[in-house]
């Protein structure tokens, strides 16, 4: 009988001792898991900030560019619809051959215009840190060819200017602008001293592309 109680002893003392250290072998390896799944996560999320960033920065820097180019097309359209754009290629100095007020050449170097066009341009990107170039394109002479004259420039424009244009049919009737703004006396079809010349039959005088450059600086 004794020796049959202490079997029953020591199977009794194994069994929780046993049982408790299984448990604990399921812990470590659930942590092992837990940690394990923690570190992929980590190094998921990495590679995902690696390959988004470049990709966010295109995208914003395209957005930006995207803001201009309706800029630039918004003040042309507007400048073309109330006339200003119009006034703006006749604001011609024909005396001294330059624009009006026109700071160093024949255009402007230092700012915009002092007309409407001018005020335009300058409430749409003086206040942006953005620069930018208006030219005049125009028929030369015989007809064939193209000139373009320079209204504001104020650089090089880098290689994510934007570029939007408007076109102004110039007729014999129009008359050059003051520097007030104002009609002189001078029909362009009567002076030889404008910087379009007259290349079309009719009553069309010339066809002037009115061309906005601009880019953040």
């Amino acid at each position: 009988m004794p020796p049959a109680s202490s079997r029953a002893g020591t199977d009794d003392a194994a069994g929780p001792s046993g049982l408790a250290g299984h448990a604990r072998g399921q812990v470590h390896t659930l942590e092992a898991v837990v940690a394990a799944m923690l570190l992929l996560t980590s190094v998921i999320f990495a590679l995902q900030m690696t390959s988004v960033t470049p990709l966010s920065a295109s995208t914003s820097s395209q957005h930006v560019e995207n803001q201009q180019q309706a800029a630039a097309e918004g003040v042309l359209a507007g400048a073309a619809d109330s006339g200003a754009l119009e006034r703006a290629v006749l604001f011609w100095n024909g005396t001294g051959e330059r624009f009006h007020d026109a700071t160093e050449g024949r255009y402007y170097m230092r700012g915009p215009p002092d007309n409407d066009f001018g005020d335009a341009l300058d409430r749409v990107f003086g206040t942006r840190g953005i620069a930018y170039n208006v030219y005049v394109t125009h028929q030369a002479g015989d007809g064939s060819a193209t000139r373009r004259q320079r209204m504001v420039y104020v650089g090089e424009p880098s290689d994510n200017a934007v570029r939007a244009s408007r076109t102004v049919v110039v007729s014999n009737e129009a008359v050059l602008r003051d520097s007030d703004g104002n009609r002189t006396g001078t029909r362009v079809a009567e002076t030889s001293d404008f910087y379009a010349p007259d290349v079309a039959n009719g009553s069309v005088y010339n066809s002037l592309r009115v061309e906005v450059v601009a880019w953040r600086i």
